[in-house]
């Protein structure tokens, strides 16, 4: 599935992210750990829906391993994990989300959709910049997993609301993200 992204990220942000790779490092911890979480909140909040249930269930556990494998690679640089920090990008799009249930609903997947598909671009773009086979390998593994996250919670949505609804709240929200992309600071973290 080609990205749907309507902004591309900028070169710059890659020169960003390599000036400072352990900030990246730390900053990809925390959206690991971040992501798991939310999985967890959503199998909660919709403890009905059988299928979200179980995709958040087997999404929670994958996004912790990929939290456990960055700590790896952050404890063998010489760091340690940090304290997690406010994403401006997620909280700004998080501003996006509609009240009322299945608008609710049906934004909260498709925004998380949307991320996922902007860490797969990123994920993606510091594999190439990468030189070290062994973390240039694990950057590409988990730009395809992102991939597939974006697939998964836009599924989930064509699976629970209308599609035309669906698809018109797509197209809303990509343009959404495209803005907020372009106007926030560029800075050695995910988003």
């Amino acid at each position: 599935m080609t990205s749907p992204l309507r902004y591309a990220t900028s070169p710059e942000w890659v020169k960003t992210v390599l000036a400072d790779f352990d900030e990246f490092l730390l900053d990809h911890a925390a959206a690991e750990k971040k992501a798991s979480g939310m999985a967890i909140s959503m199998l909660s909040h919709y403890p009905d829906k059988v299928e979200l249930v179980s995709t958040m269930a087997d999404l929670a556990v994958e996004e912790l391993s990929h939290y456990r494998e960055v700590v790896k690679w952050i404890h063998a640089r010489g760091l340690i994990t940090a304290a997690d920090t406010k994403d401006p990008y997620v909280i700004e799009f998080r501003k996006s989300i509609r009240q009322g249930q299945d608008i609710y609903l049906m934004d909260r997947l498709l925004t998380a959709s949307i991320i996922e598909a902007r860490g797969a671009e990123r994920f993606g773009l510091v594999a190439e910049a990468l030189e070290e086979p062994g973390i240039k390998q694990f950057y590409t593994a988990i730009a395809r997993s992102e991939e597939r996250h974006y697939e998964t919670f836009l599924n989930l949505a064509y699976l629970y609301l209308p599609q035309v609804e669906v698809d018109e709240r797509w197209q809303e929200l990509l343009d959404i993200e495209a803005d907020i992309v372009r106007s926030i600071p560029l800075r050695a973290a995910l988003h």
